[in-house]
């Protein structure tokens, strides 16, 4: 085999990959870009903080829906 295949990263190191990783499974695409050899330290930080941060806002807005229905069927049982 020729050996510009060596040269091109593996298909689970690639960007899309990566973004249909995070829209599918969240945090857990993390291992994904620690061990992904082009990007840097810092990048791998903001990334890592990036992705925390989302998953705690779209955590929040999944309690907040949570308590908003509840408060609903509660008030449907009081009639």
């Amino acid at each position: 085999m020729s050996e510009n295949n060596s040269d091109k990263p593996k298909w689970y190191f690639q960007t899309w990959s990566l973004v249909v990783s995070f829209l599918c499974v969240g945090p857990f695409m993390l291992p994904l870009v620690w061990t992904n050899p082009r990007f840097s330290k810092n990048v791998k930080i903001v990334i890592s903080i990036a992705v925390l941060f989302f998953t705690y806002l779209v955590s929040m807005l999944f309690f907040k829906s949570l308590t908003s229905i509840n408060s609903y069927y509660q008030l449907l049982n009081t009639q």
